[in-house]
């Protein structure tokens, strides 16, 4: 494949505050289920069909992208890849994640967390990603090289919602 490739960096949606339970544990809230849903429509809506995705382990994670697939309903499924490195990943980490995924891949998404996400994704669009990156915000990256080579100044991007 010599096109372009496109990265989609998302944020989990809204989580509970996870008074009394471990922080890998917390799950998504009511708000946070239908914003993952809204970011599924939204990615079908504008022709984004994801055939890889790496997703953070932590249970919010794993929520969020159940809730997107579900919104999405793609055909045929991603690939994907439950990732306990992407839950404490920082930059270095998560990219180093993306660069492992299968060069036959066109569009990857990553469900992770803050502020590694927002940090990535401000790579690739500019500083104004890192403040406005609340749960569920998602940009898209287009990216001029293979998965292997992908790191800041390979791509531009935009926030989505």
């Amino acid at each position: 494949m010599n096109g372009t490739r496109t990265l989609l960096l998302m944020r989990h949606a809204k989580a509970e505050n996870g008074h009394g339970i471990q922080d890998f544990d917390r799950s998504l809230t009511d708000r946070g289920r239908s914003q993952a849903e809204a970011v599924g429509r939204l990615l079908a809506e504008r022709g984004y069909a994801p055939d890889h995705v790496v997703c953070s382990a932590a249970r919010r994670a794993r929520q969020t992208l159940d809730g997107v697939l579900g919104a999405m309903d793609p055909a045929p499924r991603p690939e994907v890849d439950y990732s306990e490195a992407a839950y404490p990943a920082d930059v270095d980490t998560l990219l180093e994640l993306v660069n492992q995924v299968d060069a036959d891949a066109e569009t990857v998404l990553v469900v992770g967390h803050n502020p590694t996400v927002a940090q990535l994704a401000a790579s690739f669009v500019g500083g104004e990603a890192l403040a406005a990156y609340a749960p569920a915000t998602v940009a898209a990256v287009e990216l001029e090289v293979e998965w292997l080579y992908a790191a800041p100044g390979t791509g531009t991007g935009r926030l989505l919602n």
